[in-house]
């Protein structure tokens, strides 16, 4: 399944429960704001392709929790794939998601303790610009909108080493509310972390 060549693109966003701007982005071995990271990553794929298994037009979202700094590991991750994909369409997602056919995110798969399983369901993800959102009912419902620098334009943090993308645009998130795997958190603070950038991924 490893040896499938794939390729994935679209649009990213997440938010945590770090205060801007997270310093876990600027080093993996900065402490947390709080001691520890909630984080829910969203995408929504344009085109992508995992073999002959087309994935256009679907989402899907990784959420988890880091303990302490994020080289220490032991992370807990879950992924939520839509439910309007089919059983092929699920594997071919879950496979890219989590690093198992390698590409970007199987850099992060030596630092996961604790795979929290996958689930299925309805995924709302919409926005464009600088505001993204995205809603599963009843599991979680969190929106970013970036943030301007002295002369108005959209900042970034450039060479960030983040698997969605090395260029990540700097946001704050709105609201923040998870429930999912055992992992709870709310936030409508207005000063939390977030960030968003288009991605493309190539694998196999």
């Amino acid at each position: 399944m490893t040896d499938t060549t794939w390729t994935l693109s679209g649009q990213y966003f997440e938010t945590c429960n770090c205060d801007f701007i997270c310093p876990c982005i600027t080093s993996s071995l900065a402490k947390s704001t709080h001691g520890d990271c909630t984080f829910a990553m969203a995408f929504h794929v344009d085109r992508g392709n995992y073999g002959a298994v087309r994935v256009d037009d679907l989402n899907f979202v990784l959420v988890g929790h880091t303990p302490e700094t994020m080289d220490k590991g032991n992370w807990s991750v879950g992924l939520i794939v839509d439910a309007r994909a089919t059983p092929e369409q699920q594997q071919a997602i879950v496979a890219m998601a989590s690093g198992q056919a390698g590409g970007p995110m199987a850099g992060l798969a030596p630092l996961i303790g604790n795979f929290l399983g996958v689930e299925a369901n309805t995924i709302h993800f919409s926005g464009e610009g600088r505001r993204w959102s995205v809603s599963i009912p009843d599991v979680l419902d969190e929106a970013v909108e970036g943030t301007s620098g002295l002369g108005g334009q959209q900042m970034y943090f450039d060479n960030s080493g983040h698997p969605a993308n090395d260029r990540l645009a700097l946001a704050k998130a709105t609201r923040s509310h998870l429930n999912a795997f055992g992992l709870v958190w709310n936030d409508v603070s207005g000063q939390n972390n977030g960030h968003f950038a288009p991605f493309s991924w190539q694998g196999g």
